[in-house]
């Protein structure tokens, strides 16, 4: 079954006003337009675009009253719920600095804040279910910005360098502030041991040293010396990120992460314990269905830094690009190394005529299913085929699929992204 799903998209501050409504081929609303959210969690699940056609207005009351129908018996056994979220996101603006936890540390932080009796939308709340949250974004715009996990400690020297050598060339040289920098890096754990002192020591208002190295790494980063210096684009996220939340901790930290620029079609997968912040760009985001962030800068919610150090993980590396699969012609599959989801990009314009008999259908763009799909009709209408059904979905409209279906062959000008459970 072919199910027609649509959502509104939600109005967070640092939302584009216009990226996801061009891509979907609509009119903006004129509000920040951040995240069309669909699938079923309780945050906002996908309303069902003919609600006769299933009995129920959203998917989450669908796969409430008929789980065996919208999920398949195997996930409806397994506790009769969707384990992934799809998002489009647009960032016009950086998004927090965050991170996920690990399956186990999931569920003992929402076992320990439970007994302790924290509401579930209490500021302080860390844990707001028991599931961990991977997450999967692929570049849908030309350029897609990010921060991500942390980068190798030759590089964070480096930039010190620069920053040393414009201070010196600077009016009033402040050595003292890059000094104390220094001397956290150059601790047994270096890069946990900056990061905790920058987030304890910088939030608590002006008197802090942290608040001087903030101050003056802002400064030295608009400077010529910087400008000119391989790491020009992390100096121009700092400005970026000074204007946008000034005096934060996080504009710092930023210096010791990936600065990643994506292109269209090319994607990072974020595991447990990556730190990262969109910056710019609109993506397909795909990950397991959860609300569990925990914050580390470049936000005014609640930052939990010894909850926060405990998730991280600090090793240093390269950025957490993940290479897709290419099966045959117009197929590209995003897996990561996690069972709650598969990201299919489907090409119909790579099939020929999937109607005809023989090589041409055989070769039709197509992703099988374990379980239910969503999929998201880009760039020109699409036609989906199952082996039950059919449906044709316009650009920009969207579909919630059955597993009875077990495959969607896909036809027409349009790309179509489909979003499934993985195997495990």
């Amino acid at each position: 079954m072919f199910v027609t799903i649509d959502n509104t998209p939600r109005d967070y501050a640092w939302g584009s006003r216009t990226a996801i409504a061009d891509y979907r081929g609509r009119t903006a609303s004129g509000d920040p337009e951040a995240e069309l959210w669909l699938g079923a969690h309780a945050g906002s699940p996908s309303k069902i675009v003919d609600a006769a056609s299933v009995g129920h207005a959203d998917l989450a009351e669908w796969i409430a009253a008929d789980p065996v129908t919208a999920l398949g018996p195997e996930l409806a056994a397994r506790g009769a719920r969707l384990p992934f979220l799809l998002k489009v996101l647009a960032a016009g603006a950086p998004l927090s600095l965050q991170a996920h936890p690990t399956p186990a540390q999931a569920r003992a932080g929402f076992a320990r804040e439970e007994a302790e009796g924290v509401a579930i939308d209490a500021y302080d709340r860390n844990y707001k279910d028991e599931f961990h949250k991977p997450e999967l974004i692929v570049a849908v715009s030309e350029t897609f910005d990010a921060l991500s996990g942390f980068r190798p400690l030759d590089e964070v020297q480096g930039l010190l360098r620069v920053l040393r050598a414009a201070d010196a060339a600077s009016a009033e040289p402040q050595p003292g502030a890059l000094d104390l920098l220094a001397e956290h890096l150059a601790e047994p754990e270096p890069l946990r041991a900056t990061v905790e002192w920058l987030l304890r020591d910088g939030r608590g208002g002006d008197s802090g040293e942290a608040n001087w190295v903030i101050e003056r790494v802002v400064a030295l980063a608009a400077s010529p010396e910087a400008a000119v210096s391989p790491y020009a684009p992390s100096f121009e996220t700092v400005g970026a990120l000074a204007d946008a939340y000034p005096g934060d901790p996080g504009i710092v930290i930023s210096l010791l992460l990936n600065r990643v620029r994506l292109r269209a079609g090319e994607s990072l997968y974020l595991a447990a314990g990556n730190i990262h912040a969109y910056l710019d760009g609109l993506g397909i985001e795909l990950m397991a269905a959860s609300d569990n962030v925990l914050r580390g800068g470049l936000t005014p919610k609640h930052i939990d830094v010894s909850e926060l150090v405990d998730v991280l993980d600090f090793t240093p590396g390269a950025p957490p690009r993940l290479q897709p699969e290419r099966p045959r012609a117009g197929v590209e599959t995003f897996r990561p190394d996690v069972p709650d989801f598969v990201l299919h990009r489907l090409s119909g314009a790579a099939s020929g005529d999937a109607d005809a008999s023989g090589a041409a259908a055989d070769a039709a763009p197509a992703a099988d299913l374990d379980g239910p799909a969503i999929v998201i009709a880009d760039g020109g209408p699409v036609v989906l085929r199952g082996e039950l059904g059919e449906a044709h979905l316009e650009r920009g409209e969207i579909a919630y699929v059955t597993p009875d279906e077990r495959r969607v062959v896909v036809s027409g000008p349009g790309v179509a992204w489909v979003a499934t459970n993985g195997v495990g």
